[in-house]
């Protein structure tokens, strides 16, 4: 899983941000999408896809996630925007969670997306919270925070 973060770090690019998106086939809510830096060398066991685990393991690994990582940060478009400009680019403006990272990446990796506006280096990766760490870490914390706000909204 550290496949494309290890040859950015051997180069010497330490901050390599993993971006991921939830919510994108829900028919409500929100959309959250997640930027996550993990330190050199960071393995967390059992991080894969998001949608592979239930929601208590999932919840775990959130929590070890950011304890390890070296910056994160969670972004919301909500659906009245969503309704505006369509659920695509709901996803792609929720990834402006890299911009309240409070380490500057010097690389994104993303799953299956580019984010145009912002010049940083980066690469879309498809399926790509099954290949990095990084964008899995990304759609763990996308998917918990989102999941924990509908709680919220549905009591």
């Amino acid at each position: 899983m550290l496949g494309f973060e290890t040859p950015l770090w051997d180069e010497g690019e330490d901050a390599v941000a993993g971006v991921d998106e939830a919510g994108m086939s829900q028919r409500a809510g929100s959309v959250s999408a997640s930027a996550v830096i993990l330190k050199p060398g960071t393995r967390i066991t059992g991080i894969d896809d998001s949608k592979r685990l239930d929601a208590k393991s999932r919840e775990a690994l959130a929590k070890e996630i950011k304890e390890k990582a070296a910056a994160w940060s969670v972004a919301f478009v909500e659906l009245e925007e969503i309704d505006t400009i369509n659920i695509y680019w709901a996803g792609i403006l929720a990834m402006r969670a890299v911009e309240g990272l409070r380490v500057t990446p010097q690389h994104l990796l993303i799953d299956a997306k580019r984010l145009k506006e912002i010049a940083i280096p980066q690469q879309a990766i498809i399926r790509g919270d099954t290949k990095s760490a990084s964008i899995a870490a990304a759609s763990f914390l996308a998917k918990v925070s989102r999941d924990a706000l509908m709680r919220t909204l549905w009591r």
